[in-house]
């Protein structure tokens, strides 16, 4: 099967190209992609070239790991039906196209397993379940302590305040940016600059920036914990005594489990978490270029999907 795909051929160079898919087998589903998000984390790296080695990276690849669709095909033993609404995660399913991550694509091929079955009334929202189930996994980790700061009021910041509060937690967020300082639901957001606290227990960062570890390392409280969040394309390093003084904790969150998924599907579905407001742009998938400049650019864009409908 031929379909349309977004295509890195190497950074910068981007577009919306031809794509082989691979004939699907026992097990797997074929979807008709109606939406997709750009990860501002991996997928910029990718397109700056700054990506450090990474299983399975390399040019040219198809991007996208936050996708909904719908079933339009079902092989023997996928056990979903045809016209079922679905999360997908990505797929590896190109002839001479890297997946990685795959879902920025008309249509796509995957094993039935990988897919979650959503609500269809989510619409382009769908696309947020990927940080979400990310933002679950960093507070239902190894330890489950709720944050008292959050850095950063992006995307996963913001769901990473939701959940803390749905969860009965009170956190403060940073945020530098004063255009992204809007749009608190049940919590705080501040300018580090006027926060004088250094005895912060648990710090959650959104940031992506391993500059930030020291100034929080001198936040925390002793035994105080901080959990990095995001993606750090920089070495992580600090000065050792003030971290040996504060018998400071460093946690790095890895990415969400099929688990993390089910529980924010399932918090989405009744409507205790709501994912309104963090879809800030949209575009055609013709238009990428411009798409992927803004979404990795623009401070207001807090994340841009594509829209497949009307894509051949």
């Amino acid at each position: 099967m031929e379909t349309s795909a977004i295509i890195l051929d190497a950074p910068r160079a981007l577009g919306l190209g031809p794509a082989m898919l691979r004939d699907p087998q026992d097990g797997d589903v074929v979807i008709d992609i109606l939406h997709s998000g750009i990860s501002t984390g991996t997928e910029k790296l990718f397109w700056t070239g700054e990506m450090p080695p990474f299983p399975g990276m390399g040019y040219p690849l198809v991007p996208g790991y936050e996708s909904v669709g719908e079933v339009v095909d079902a092989r023997p033993g996928a056990g979903i039906a045809i016209g079922t609404r679905v999360f997908v995660p990505g797929a590896d399913c190109y002839d001479g196209l890297r997946g990685l991550f795959g879902g920025a694509s008309r249509r796509i091929v995957t094993p039935a397993a990988r897919v979650t079955p959503i609500d269809p009334e989510l619409g382009r929202d769908g696309a947020i379940l990927a940080l979400a189930a990310t933002a679950r996994h960093t507070i239902a980790g190894l330890r489950t302590d709720l944050p008292d700061l959050i850095v950063g009021h992006g995307t996963l910041g913001r769901l990473l305040a939701r959940l803390t509060v749905l969860a009965g937690g009170s956190p403060t967020i940073w945020e530098v940016d004063p255009s992204r300082r809007s749009g608190a639901r049940g919590y705080e957001v501040i300018d580090p600059a006027g926060d004088e606290t250094r005895n912060y227990g648990t710090i959650f960062d959104a940031s992506g920036r391993a500059d930030l570890l020291p100034e929080l390392i001198g936040r925390i409280a002793k035994g105080g914990e901080i959990v990095l969040a995001g993606f750090y394309t920089d070495p992580i390093s600090f000065a050792f005594p003030p971290a040996f003084m504060k018998e400071a904790r460093l946690r790095v969150a890895a990415e969400w489990t099929p688990s993390d998924m089910r529980v924010v599907t399932d918090l989405v579905g009744s409507g205790a978490l709501d994912l309104g407001g963090l879809v800030t742009h949209s575009a055609r998938p013709d238009d990428a270029v411009a798409a992927y400049e803004t979404a990795f650019t623009d401070p207001a864009c807090l994340k841009m999907i594509l829209d497949w409908k009307d894509v051949a």
